[in-house]
């Protein structure tokens, strides 16, 4: 064994490495991509709990009830409301995981020992964040009760918490799961435009589109108009399968369910032409794509475990993937019955990210064989 060879192989292998950005990014940073990913499978936590209050006792006791349920940040009062109309509506948008009603007399009651109950308005469109929202506030609840003066021998003070999950009241999670997976599932004509981009450098095709007058700004709109378009097929025959199948029940209007999928495809197919910049063949284009969107589509994008909002890094992850958006407009669409003037938040999250995505794409293109 000759150790002056052993390190010539081990020079050219690093070269090969270095200069290949691809594999470099396989064998460097991918596993650490991977970890950050995958961990969230495993971190069930709850996570920051959103909710807005219609407080009707205004009373002290409703006070300290309210800072008990808030001490730890865990669970956040980012809004007081004064109608169940109003609550109604931060919930319709997402804005809110719970809303709390506290009665009036919920002092005299709690205190003079007959017990006093709650209302939690909880949004089952998400039963994952449902069910566990529900035995949080009922946890703390019952600690904040055990807290209570005692007005006599056998009279023990308590607050009952008594729950109504608006939009899925059997909790059922495939009711909840199929809206949000239709957000996933639709990634696949993102997937095939990133294919039919690489394909021609792979077979040559791409050659002949530099002898003609084609400018790269028509050539990436013309692809993107022709997959657009064949991906609002795919997302009917989606929507069929969620009604018909699954019955799924759709609260919302069609004809908006399927003008915001044309900016979701905007805004996912605009990464594909981004991402196909830089690949050359189908192979690396398949892995790329199912590393950076479709896989953490599934982990953190909220489908199946709600996002950790606490941690500034990990919402930014999470608020990066177009599916994100996507699932809270569809589950918005199909369960709630939310309209645009709901969905503006996350229909402006992907419009802004198409529009990056495109500008960033003609930028990168170039009308020549590398």
């Amino acid at each position: 064994m000759s150790l002056r060879r052993t390190l010539a192989i081990l020079r050219k292998e690093f070269h090969h490495i270095a200069r290949d950005p691809r594999l470099l990014f396989l064998v460097t940073f991918s596993p650490a991509f991977l970890l950050l990913t995958f961990s969230y499978v495993f971190a069930m936590d709850l996570g920051q709990v959103t909710m807005a209050v219609l407080n009707q006792d205004r009373g002290r006791l409703s006070r300290d009830y309210l800072a008990a349920l808030t001490a730890d940040g865990d669970v956040r009062l980012v809004q007081e409301v004064a109608s169940y109309e109003e609550a109604d509506q931060l919930l319709v948008a997402g804005q809110v995981d719970v809303v709390l009603v506290i009665p009036p007399g919920f002092e005299e009651d709690a205190l003079g020992g007959h017990g006093a109950q709650v209302q939690l308005l909880v949004d089952g469109s998400d039963t994952n964040i449902a069910r566990q929202t529900i035995g949080e506030f009922s946890a703390r609840t019952s600690v904040f009760a055990a807290k209570l003066p005692t007005p006599g021998i056998t009279m023990r003070p308590f607050v009952e918490p008594v729950t109504r999950v608006l939009y899925n009241p059997g909790l059922k999670s495939l009711i909840s799961m199929v809206p949000g997976l239709m957000a996933v599932v639709l990634i696949m004509p993102a997937l095939a435009l990133t294919l039919a981009l690489t394909r021609e450098k792979e077979v040559g095709t791409f050659e002949t589109l530099i002898t003609t007058p084609v400018r790269g700004t028509e050539y990436l709109i013309g692809k993107l108009t022709a997959y657009i378009t064949a991906g609002l097929v795919s997302a009917a025959i989606a929507l069929l399968v969620a009604l018909l199948w699954f019955h799924v029940p759709f609260r919302g209007r069609l004809a908006e369910l399927f003008l915001l999928t044309i900016v979701y495809y905007g805004a996912s197919m605009g990464l594909s032409l981004v991402l196909a910049s830089f690949i050359k063949n189908q192979q690396t284009a398949m892995f790329v794509m199912l590393l950076v969107s479709f896989v953490p589509s599934f982990f953190i994008s909220g489908l199946v475990i709600p996002i950790d909002k606490t941690s500034l890094g990990s919402a930014a992850m999470s608020y990066s993937l177009p599916t994100t958006h996507f699932i809270a407009i569809t589950r918005g669409i199909f369960l709630k019955g939310a309209r645009l003037s709901h969905l503006w938040m996350p229909a402006i999250a992907l419009g802004g990210m198409g529009s990056i995505a495109l500008a960033l794409s003609v930028l990168l293109f170039k009308k020549r064989v590398d």
